[in-house]
C-alpha cells in the first residue's frame, strides 16, 4: 500500500471524482477525511469506508471553516500529509449569469476556495517537514470558447467561463510550488478530461461530449473517475518525491502539452 501512515484531506469528496480519490486513497493505507459541504453525501462515503476514516463537513469558501477543519484533523491525527483540493462548483453552473455577484461566488469555491484550504494546512505540513497539495485543474483551463451574447451591441463584456477557473488554479500552483518547496512541501495539479460524473451527464450536451472524444481526444473514450486515481495517488506518495509545480493531464490525449 502505497500510503500508509498518511493522513489526507480530501475536499469535495461526496461523490464523483473526490469520492473516486477517498476510495483509492483508503484502499492504499491514507487515513482519509472526507471534508464535503454536503453532510448526507459525505457522511455516506466515510461511513462505507469505515474506521479510521472519518467526514468533517466544510465550506472551502469560508476562512475559519478552512481552518478549523485543519486543526481538527491535526489534533486527531496528529499530522496532515496530503491535501486534495476537489471540491468545485461545476454541476449546474450557469454560463449565462455574467453577473458580477456570480462571477465572485464561483471563484470563492473554484480558486479561493483552494487557495483557503491550502493555507489552513500549510503550518501542519511545515510542522510535520513537508507533505503533498493535490490540485484539481480540468483540460478546459486550455479552452476558451465565446461566450454567447444575445445583443452583441450592448451586452457587458461576458465575465467567466468554467475554463477560467481552471486556468487559475495553473498559475496558483505554480505560485505556491514555487514558495513550499523550501518546507517540503510540493504542490501539483491534476487536469482531467471528460469524466463521466454525474456534473458532465448532465451538464454537458451529449453531442459536445461526442464531439470532444472523437476528434479532440488520442484515446476515444471517456474517463472514469476511477482513471483519475492512479495519478492522485502517484502525487500523494513518496514515489514522486521530486515532482513539484507540474500540471498533469489526464485526459486520454486530449490536451498535450510540451
Amino acid at each position: 500500500m502505497r500510503l500508509q501512515n498518511k493522513v489526507a484531506i480530501i475536499t469535495g469528496a461526496g461523490q464523483g471524482i473526490g469520492e473516486a480519490y477517498a476510495r483509492r486513497f483508503a484502499r492504499e493505507g491514507a487515513t482519509v477525511v472526507v471534508a464535503d459541504v454536503n453532510e448526507e453525501k459525505g457522511r455516506a462515503v466515510a461511513s462505507s469506508l469505515g474506521a479510521p476514516h472519518v467526514f468533517e463537513k466544510v465550506d472551502v469558501s469560508n476562512e475559519v471553516d478552512t481552518q478549523r477543519l485543519a486543526k481538527t484533523v491535526a489534533d486527531r491525527c496528529g499530522h496532515i500529509d496530503v491535501l486534495v483540493n476537489n471540491a468545485a462548483i461545476f454541476y449546474g453552473i450557469d454560463h449565462m449569469d455574467q453577473s458580477f455577484a456570480y462571477l465572485k461566488k464561483i471563484f470563492d469555491v473554484n480558486y479561493f476556495g483552494t487557495w483557503l484550504m491550502s493555507r489552513a494546512v500549510f503550518p501542519y505540513m511545515r510542522k510535520g517537514g513537508g507533505g503533498s497539495v493535490i490540485n484539481q485543474s480540468s483540460s478546459a483551463a486550455w479552452m476558451h470558447p465565446e461566450m454567447p451574447m444575445a445583443n452583441p451591441n450592448e451586452d457587458p463584456l461576458p465575465s467567466f467561463h468554467y475554463s477560467l477557473t481552471k486556468a487559475s488554479i495553473n498559475a496558483m500552483t505554480h505560485f505556491m510550488a514555487g514558495n513550499v518547496g523550501r518546507f517540503g512541501i510540493r504542490v501539483n495539479a491534476i487536469a482531467p478530461g471528460p469524466t463521466m460524473t454525474e456534473a458532465t451527464k448532465t451538464g454537458v450536451p451529449q453531442e459536445i461530449l461526442q464531439m470532444i472524444i472523437a476528434f479532440q481526444m488520442a484515446i476515444h473514450r471517456p474517463l472514469e473517475p476511477e482513471d483519475l486515481t492512479g495519478t492522485a495517488v502517484w502525487l500523494a506518495s513518496d514515489d514522486s518525491a521530486m515532482v513539484t509545480g507540474q500540471i498533469i493531464p489526464v485526459d486520454g490525449g486530449m490536451i498535450m502539452l510540451g
